[in-house]
């Protein structure tokens, strides 16, 4: 029998194997070690049989992907898990909290009836206790000692269907119906069946750390952290997240939508201006609220910090907030953050030698709290200018004093972390977090990634206004999420009030100008498995029409992205 040629990328040689040889036993003869791979930069799960020639990279779990293929694997675990120990009840993955993915058990549906499923999900939460989540993770352990191969197989539409139908899995049956795919991917942990949207490890041996641990009504299932060492987090009680989280999950609940499904309903049916319309008096109430927590504290609040990960839409959050504060009486001014850099020579340097201007040491601390202190003390300052093209500051005659009812807006990755304004009095700091937390979820299992999310506003406003391709931000956002983990994340919990910024609509809005931008990216291109992946995340949305996008309104945060905002950015 001809042999074929694979070259290996980790490697760097060609092996010869024969067609059929899956990626695994080609794995074992490379003597590495890895959880899925790439093959011509298409991400497959390890039980994938080669047949031609192939440029093949494996993918552990430093990689994106290689994580990604390890979560699903862990939260398919626990599905088996469940559906064993508890057969009339069902699992909900709804959203992702520092710790792992938050879930609930449920009473499973006993008809196909979308009132009846909203309804059981709000008011049939099983209040699990320590005993009960020992129980599921015991079962996990066991699944994994048995060593079970994960295994893929192509159903029909009528028989992906008809499967989770017989397992009471009505949303996710109603997507796939809707999409209309000829054949439906579906992967077996022995007789149990189940899609979650991506490539599996292909064995339950290879979970080797996970972690469940009670977490309000239902539990927290941890994995390993994003970043090196890779280890099991600490159990952090984030309580003012997860209840952004719950009270958008609630909202949701009430208006009837509670994942794509039902948002592509509401399109098809001719309710997006309606949908827009609520979601945007949402936000607004939102950002009066805020307003008014600050105008309860004028008498103190001299400084208004606000941080968020990016394509948080932090730019339009604070000018609507100043524009609330105005109706109150008060007058924000905008300090910029950028102007308070060390001069380039003191700025702190990587490990790889490069400059490290997201770090904290790349601010001049000392000079920022000392003139907001003299600010506050009713004294004029000069502000610096930063001058990015020399690397210093220059002090340009830009005075400042601050009126009686002034009150200053900072924004900036740093702006929550204590040590930014370590000599400022807490009464005068108002600390806000913004950031897109969805909730709504594909299906009962499969939550909408608030981090693709975001991704994707950043990809349509970087083409929009910075001349940034979908392929570059792409490529440039494995940093700048590792740089959340390390600069926002943490600090998350410090803010006195948290500002959702993601809207019901955003998806089938974004779909309209991120599709053709990911439709562009070359297959030779290192970006071009991400493309895929996020081509068909948004593959489930039923995209708006151009004149649907009129219904937006010109200071709503989607303005940031799309451009058409009335608001002086």
């Amino acid at each position: 029998m001809k042999k074929i040629r694979v070259y290996c990328k980790n490697t760097g040689e060609y092996y010869e194997v024969a067609p059929g040889t899956e990626l695994v036993q080609l794995m074992e003869q490379t003597e590495t070690q890895a959880l899925a791979a790439y093959v011509d930069n298409q991400l497959k799960e390890l039980g994938y049989p080669l047949y031609m020639d192939h440029s093949v990279e494996f993918l552990n779990y430093t990689h994106a992907d290689g994580r990604r293929c390890y979560k699903r694997s862990i939260y398919f675990l626990l599905q088996k898990a469940i559906r064993d120990l508890y057969p009339n009840k069902q699992l909900i993955l709804d959203y992702t909290l520092p710790n792992g993915g938050y879930g609930e058990i449920v009473d499973s549906p006993v008809a196909n009836n979308p009132d009846d499923s909203l309804k059981i999900r709000m008011e049939t939460v099983m209040e699990l206790t320590e005993e009960e989540i020992s129980r599921i993770k015991t079962r996990m352990q066991e699944i994994v000692a048995e060593n079970i191969p994960i295994e893929k197989k192509k159903l029909s539409n009528a028989e992906a269907v008809e499967l989770f139908t017989q397992n009471r899995q009505y949303d996710k049956a109603r997507l796939i119906k809707d999409l209309g795919q000829f054949f439906v991917s579906v992967y077996f942990i022995g007789d149990y069946g189940d899609t979650f949207h991506g490539p599996m490890l292909h064995t339950t041996g290879a979970i080797k750390k996970f972690n469940l641990m009670k977490y309000n009504k239902g539990f927290c299932v941890q994995f390993p952290s994003n970043l090196p060492p890779y280890e099991l987090p600490c159990v952090k009680y984030q309580e003012k997240l997860f209840n952004v989280f719950r009270e958008n999950s609630t909202w949701c609940n009430i208006i009837g939508v509670k994942d794509i499904a039902t948002v592509n309903k509401a399109i098809m049916a001719g309710h997006s201006k309606k949908m827009i319309q609520i979601a945007e008096a949402l936000h607004e109430r939102k950002y009066a609220a805020i307003a008014d927590q600050i105008y309860a504290r004028k008498d103190d609040v001299k400084l208004i910090l606000l941080a968020g990960p990016s394509s948080s839409g932090k730019t339009t959050t604070s000018m609507r907030i100043a524009l609330q504060l105005k109706v109150l009486g008060l007058n924000p001014v905008v300090l910029a953050m950028d102007n308070y850099f060390v001069d380039r020579e003191d700025t702190p340097k990587d490990e790889n030698g490069n400059y490290d201007f997201e770090c904290l040491g790349a601010m001049d601390l000392s000079l920022l709290n000392t003139q907001l202190n003299l600010l506050f003390n009713g004294e004029e300052v000069e502000i610096p200018t930063f001058n990015f093209a020399e690397g210093r500051k220059e002090f340009r005659g830009n005075k400042v004093k601050m009126g009686p009812d002034d009150i200053l807006i900072m924004e900036g990755i740093h702006a929550l972390n204590p040590a930014l304004t370590s000599e400022i009095e807490s009464r005068r700091k108002f600390k806000i977090y913004a950031s897109a937390l969805t909730s709504l979820s594909i299906d009962e299992n499969n939550s909408v990634s608030t981090t693709d999310n975001r991704m994707l506003r950043r990809m349509v406003r970087d083409n929009n206004f910075r001349g940034t391709s979908a392929e570059q931000t792409i490529l440039r956002w494995a940093s700048v999420h590792g740089g959340e983990y390390k600069n926002i994340f943490p600090y998350q919990e410090n803010a006195d009030a948290m500002f959702n910024s993601s809207l019901i609509y955003e998806l089938p809005l974004l779909k309209h100008y991120a599709e053709p931008l990911l439709r562009r990216i070359p297959p030779a291109s290192p970006a071009y498995a991400e493309s895929l992946r996020l081509l068909k995340f948004l593959s489930y949305i039923t995209e708006m029409t151009p004149a649907e996008h009129a219904a937006v309104p010109p200071t709503s945060v989607m303005r940031e992205f799309i451009g058409g905002s009335t608001l002086d950015y």
